[in-house]
């Protein structure tokens, strides 16, 4: 392969992972596990397992060293080799370099109120000026009347990376974890007394407008037949393949339902916490640094919340305000998915053709299981955030904090019900689905029936009617009987055969009884062309009398032919002796 096709491949195969959203890989979502990044197939490196150094290194006050952040993360955390760092994508997120990074900032003072620092609203980083964005982040401490500080990275570049991780001791998990849209939850550097460090990454549902998502070009892994953002609008979501990864259409109200990232990594120290807000650069409709720097801002003037922050010094509240975006965007994807499956059920009430649709209800049925598991993620979330209390609270005073724990557990517990809530309305769009998909198969059914129907009710009226198959039906019927002596006899005749003991008169005298017999039934059966419809089965074997009598003139039935027009007559509406019935029941009901 040549130079530049293998960097066309390459060029490719990046564009295909920024363009996707792949199967996350749990079992490297937390430090917990003891191999980052290693699978069962995958060799140990022998380099790093022969190492004398200390798997913990000293740490760095990053005054003397002259700037270590570019050893990050094998700096901190020499257990990282160079695959697991390949393997788990920063080491081409560190490669990334060309970019411009932004970090915008907000600040939470002791009185609850969120401001942007003045002289420092944004850090902006470039491939040029790497050395002053490093001295911003060192310089970045909050001052002392600031409780909590919220970082906002948008687009982030490798520097950008190596800085924050290195300044803050991130364990690389964090990042992995971001850069593959692994759900995790972990807590580390727990110091009793002082902090800790606690990172959330969450997969929520988001709705989009369709219109305004055409420019991304959103692709299931299974690239082969998932449509895209820019599909058209014409072609049917069964003829997508069922990638719960991928975006879901709801053609009807013309939304998207896409996977969206919260990855909040969060310093909780008794004075100057730090949130770090990691936002995906992937081809996605995704939140933006921007979009939520905007709305924590908003939240801080909410007066509910402003009383929370006044009076708990709990950073961890600040982290319920990212969580509770996660809920809005269930809230309203949820809302359109409802309006999409009504929408479905008036469309089968009234199509002809119901297996698309069919197809359609299987696809988002789909869907609907792994948001199930989604919604299950997010509970876990909101109860690992409720139950890993920050160790930096042991050194207030019981008062405060017992009132920093109950706020905590309201909050948490408010959390919880809005996510039950979503669960019930998932369940109960799950079983309108069942019920509509059917509802589809009843139709189908009663669709083939009606068929069926017709095609039986054409093959008796073409056998009654087509004199072929009215000779055909009367020459089996001479020969059947026929038929039946020759096989029972062998036609072993003793004209034939002399050896044997059977005769000519001897078939005959077998076959013409049955064959007389067989005429005799099948015309009584067929019979509605000489006796009135009335007449019992039994009366109908008389038949032969009836034709002899007809051949002298006598018809027995005249009579009562006659009766039953009559009868027929009076009891209609018109006639006198039906006026006179409905006087007497008159009379008597009176």
């Amino acid at each position: 392969m040549s130079i530049s096709s293998r960097k066309l491949l390459h060029s490719q195969t990046d564009d295909e992972e920024a363009r996707r959203v792949a199967p996350p890989s749990h079992r490297h979502a937390a430090p917990s596990a003891p191999w980052p990044w290693v699978d069962l197939e995958d060799e140990v490196d022998k380099k790093q397992l022969e190492s004398s150094l200390p798997p913990i290194p000293e740490p760095c006050d990053h005054t003397t060293c002259g700037g270590c952040w570019p050893g990050y993360p094998q700096s901190l955390f020499p257990n990282w080799t160079e695959e697991q760092v390949r393997k788990s994508k920063i080491r081409k997120a560190i490669y990334e370099n060309q970019r411009t990074c932004v970090i915008r900032l907000v600040d939470v003072d002791n009185n609850g109120l969120f401001t942007v620092p003045s002289g420092l609203e944004e850090i902006t980083s470039t491939e040029k000026n790497k050395a002053e964005t490093w001295d911003s982040i060192l310089k970045a401490r909050s001052p002392e009347d600031v409780r909590v500080r919220a970082m906002f990275v948008e687009n982030m570049s490798g520097p950008v990376l190596q800085m924050l991780g290195t300044r803050y001791n991130i364990e690389p998990f964090f990042f992995s974890s971001s850069l593959n849209w692994i759900p995790s939850r972990f807590e580390e550097e727990v110091v009793p007394g002082i902090g800790d460090h606690i990172t959330v990454t969450l997969t929520f549902l988001r709705s989009v407008p369709a219109n305004t998502a055409i420019s991304f070009s959103a692709k299931s892994p299974y690239a082969a037949s998932s449509a895209t953002l820019g599909s058209s609008g014409d072609s049917f979501l069964a003829e997508q393949m069922i990638d719960t990864q991928a975006p879901l259409e709801l053609a009807s109200n013309g939304r998207l339902l896409v996977l969206d990232l919260l990855s909040v990594h969060t310093i909780r120290k008794k004075h100057g916490s730090t949130i770090i807000s990691y936002h995906s650069d992937k081809d996605l409709p995704t939140t933006t640094a921007k979009y939520l720097h905007e709305r924590i801002r908003f939240a801080g003037q909410s007066v509910y919340w402003q009383n929370i922050f006044r009076q708990s010094s709990d950073p961890t509240l600040v982290l319920l305000a990212f969580v509770w975006h996660a809920l809005y965007a269930w809230d309203e994807a949820l809302e359109h998915l409802y309006e999409h499956i009504c929408t479905l059920e008036s469309r089968v009430m009234t199509s002809s053709g119901p297996m698309p649709i069919t197809r359609e209800l299987h696809v988002i049925r789909a869907h609907q299981l792994h948001y199930s598991s989604l919604l299950d993620d997010f509970r876990k979330t909101v109860q690992f955030i409720r139950d890993t209390k920050s160790p930096a609270l042991d050194s207030l005073p019981p008062d405060q904090y017992d009132l920093s724990w109950r706020l905590m557990t309201r909050e948490c517990a408010n959390l919880l019900t809005e996510i039950e809530r979503l669960e019930m309305g998932r369940r109960m769009q799950d079983r309108r689905l069942k019920n509509v998909m059917n509802l589809v198969f009843s139709t189908v059914n009663i669709l083939d029936s009606k068929r069926m129907q017709k095609m039986t009710e054409a093959a008796v009226r073409d056998s009654a009617g087509t004199p072929l198959m009215k000779q055909i039906a009367y020459l089996t019927m001479v020969f059947l009987p026929s038929s039946f002596v020759a096989t029972v006899f062998g036609m072993n005749v003793k004209e034939i055969v002399p050896d044997t003991n059977g005769t000519l008169p001897h078939y005959v005298e077998t076959a013409l009884p049955f064959t007389l017999a067989t005429v005799w039934i099948i015309i009584a059966f067929q019979s509605r062309y000489i006796f009135p419809e009335y007449v019992t089965f039994w009366k109908r074997l008389g038949w032969p009398v009836l034709l002899l009598a007809r051949l002298f003139g006598k018809d027995l039935f005249d009579m009562d032919r006659r009766l039953k027009k009559e009868q027929t007559q009076d009891l209609s509406p018109a006639s006198a002796t039906f006026r006179e019935a409905q006087q007497v029941r008159s009379i008597r009901s009176s």
